[in-house]
């Protein structure tokens, strides 16, 4: 039997909000690291080294399992993928910018000055948006990866909703940047809401 209880392994305050609900809805109970008191480390700047979201979400989960003492692990690891930049800047989405003495909301918006700096003239503006989730608990391991498509903006939606790119990316399926459109409309669609469903319905299916 699939344990209920799973430690959501993310120091994201956005990546909390959204996941928190999809895990409680599936009957799930949710520990974050704080919770789980798993105190922040040095270590886990050298997680994210490698070169498929996968690779990165699997090291995330195996790590936070052993740091928390065994807890069943679900880890993700996500980004943007903007295909005139060839699929830049993919798995180092977060750190692009290389403003390792930025956090939160700072480091975002030294990203998306830098993706619009990229992008300039540029009439191809096709992006989409990948996360890959690994659920571990020891034992047993399963992934699942989502997608979701949409175009990069010329110019910072408003809004307070979504991080990261999400006030430059445009969905496809809903036509308004994720940072326009409520939690539940992101989740339907969007690449971590998709992976994530596909997570829970994986292993309900396993028992």
């Amino acid at each position: 039997m699939t344990p209920r209880v799973v430690l959501l392994a993310t120091r994201s305050e956005g990546k909390l909000r959204e996941l928190r609900p999809m895990f409680a809805a599936a009957g799930w109970t949710v520990r974050d690291l704080a919770e789980a008191g798993v105190a922040h480390s040095p270590d886990e700047a050298g997680l994210e080294v490698f070169d498929t979201f996968e690779e990165n979400a699997r090291a995330k989960a195996r790590y936070f399992w052993a740091r928390s003492g065994g807890m069943a692990v679900v880890a993700e690891d996500s980004g943007l993928e903007v295909a005139v930049l060839g699929g830049e800047p993919g798995v180092r989405s977060k750190r692009w910018s290389g403003r390792d003495d930025l956090s939160g909301r700072a480091l975002d918006e030294a990203n998306n000055a830098l993706l619009l700096a990229r992008l300039r003239g540029a009439t191809d503006r096709r992006a989409q948006y990948v996360c890959v989730a690994v659920f571990w608990d020891g034992v047993r391991e399963v992934v699942a990866r989502g997608e979701t498509l949409g175009v990069i903006g010329e110019r910072r939606a408003g809004g307070d909703a979504g991080f990261g790119y999400d006030p430059y990316f445009i969905s496809a399926e809903l036509g308004r940047a994720f940072s326009l459109v409520s939690r539940e409309e992101k989740a339907a669609v969007s690449h971590r809401g998709r992976a994530i469903a596909q997570l829970l319905l994986s292993l309900a299916e396993r028992g």
